[in-house]
């Protein structure tokens, strides 16, 4: 009998044949994600009758034929509705793409699935971080924070949360209501590059800048010639797939800026930095939970095939029974 939540990934990458609707995690660690203890209680606030969530591990940068196992058995499996996919995003896209019967605009554009789901008898890639990662950025920003400021973001690491979020910040729709420079870090020549491409099929007029920085000191640097009220966002995955953080303890965040970490469990050192000179440099420090909540409530709707608005009562009754889960 299969259990509410349960990692069911093996060496050999066989997959056990779903009985019921089920969604699956595909992360590094997902038996320690919040979603395990979360989605149980959210399937029953939904009507999900009998859904279930399954974890597949994979380490950092698995071989393909890995993920292209994984895509096979939700592809052909009756049951199997479809996944979420963190760390492997780009990755998993890029050993599976000819699986995939449709991408989705953000999928084409950014080369990462976060999502996917079934739609009339095709698999479908979504990239959904472009819409939850500026859903979460406005849940702590000042409204028009980037307007008549001179309000710069660093984004350290180059991977795909990082693309989906300077594409939502490029947007001309935003007006003038964008950072006045994006500057992206990654210890990865080649990741750099995709996230340059990326930008380049934006043609966006925002000044960008791309720094190869293998030591945490080169963060330092960069860090230490933000404009106050300027954002330093941790897209590396330190502190969650990987122990550590992409800076020193000597680092200086601007001044009245925000500091935002992508995870919300772990060492999240990068998190202890930012609180250390909080009050000393007036640092506002959020964690990865609001994301957290729309990365996964997007991702059920687009599978489960059901509205959840990113507002309202029902994210509010969603989001409290979340926070019930958390130590």
């Amino acid at each position: 009998m299969q259990t509410e939540a349960t990692v069911v990934s093996d060496p050999k990458g066989k997959y056990p044949v779903a009985t019921c609707p089920t969604l699956y995690f595909i992360g590094v660690t997902t038996g320690k994600s919040s979603i395990m203890k979360v989605f149980p209680k959210w399937a029953k606030a939904l009507g999900l009758s009998g859904a279930v969530i399954r974890g597949i591990d994979f380490p950092l940068h698995a071989d393909p034929p890995q993920y292209r196992r994984a895509v096979e058995h939700i592809k052909n499996d009756e049951h199997s509705l479809g996944a979420l996919v963190t760390t492997h995003k780009i990755d998993l896209l890029k050993a599976c793409q000819d699986l995939f019967d449709e991408l989705d605009h953000f999928a084409k554009l950014t080369g990462e699935a976060s999502c996917i789901s079934k739609q009339g008898g095709k698999l479908v890639a979504h990239a959904k971080d472009p819409i939850t990662s500026g859903l979460s950025l406005e849940a702590f920003l000042p409204a028009g924070h980037w307007q008549n400021k001179e309000a710069e973001i660093l984004v350290l690491g180059a991977g795909g949360s990082s693309i989906a979020l300077t594409t939502y910040l490029m947007s001309p729709k935003r007006g003038d209501n964008r950072p006045a420079r994006i500057v992206v870090t990654d210890r990865s020549e080649p990741r750099l590059k995709e996230i340059f491409h990326v930008h380049q099929e934006l043609d966006s007029d925002i000044p960008c800048q791309y720094h190869h920085c293998p030591t945490n000191e080169d963060n330092d640097r960069l860090v230490a010639d933000l404009k106050p009220h300027s954002v330093v966002v941790n897209a590396t995955g330190l502190g969650k797939d990987a122990l550590g953080s992409p800076l020193t303890d000597n680092v200086e965040f601007p001044l009245r800026g925000f500091a935002w970490d992508f995870n919300y469990r772990g060492d999240l050192v990068f998190l202890d930095q930012a609180r250390a000179q909080k009050q000393l440099r007036n640092l506002h420090v959020e964690d990865g939970w609001i994301y957290f909540l729309h990365g996964w409530t997007q991702v059920l709707a687009e599978v489960f095939h059901i509205d959840i608005p990113p507002i309202g009562p029902l994210f509010e009754e969603l989001s409290r029974i979340a926070a019930s889960t958390r130590n």
